[in-house]
């Protein structure tokens, strides 16, 4: 989990985050297929139809290789990092705010069919294994410990760990 840092904005995106840094950059490249099919998406002509198969098809290619299942219809917001993409599980509801941090097995999404999705503040850091399940909000600036199970809202800058989360504050 990364240090709070004040320099890292929760309503700015950073997109350097998201540019990738050479050809085999799996998670950015990832990011970057979803990002070109959502701009095309209720467009229409030829040449767009063609342009949203050849992003759908880089977006299959890279959430083979990455593992990760990330909806295509997912809100996310600019400077996502995500550095081990490897299992990450993102519902086609949930709304993740900028320059966010998730790593590896990471699962944001709903309880059972009729309940929402979460909504997840800017710089928030979800730790390796942790479930976000449901209709909570996340705060800005909050942290997300590794394997914790989120059912219940975590306040800006507060920390959330274990099973199921126990909410801490930050002095």
């Amino acid at each position: 989990m990364s240090k709070h840092r004040p320099d890292v904005s929760a309503t700015e995106p950073d997109w350097d985050r998201e540019r990738p840094k050479g050809y085999w950059d799996p998670p950015r490249r990832l990011l970057r297929s979803i990002r070109s099919y959502q701009r095309l998406v209720g467009r229409s002509g030829p040449l767009v139809w063609l342009a949203r198969k050849k992003s759908l098809l880089c977006y299959r290619f890279w959430s083979l290789v990455t593992q990760a299942e990330i909806s295509l219809k997912a809100d996310i917001g600019g400077g996502l990092m995500m550095p081990h993409p490897n299992g990450i599980v993102i519902h086609p509801s949930v709304v993740l705010g900028p320059n966010c941090l998730i790593f590896q097995q990471c699962t944001l999404g709903t309880v059972g069919h009729k309940s929402g999705a979460p909504h997840v503040g800017g710089h928030v850091d979800i730790g390796a294994g942790a479930r976000i399940l449901g209709p909570v909000q996340i705060g800005d600036h909050a942290k997300i410990g590794a394997n914790a199970v989120v059912v219940k809202d975590v306040p800006a800058g507060a920390v959330a760990s274990g099973v199921p989360a126990q909410i801490r504050l930050k002095d």
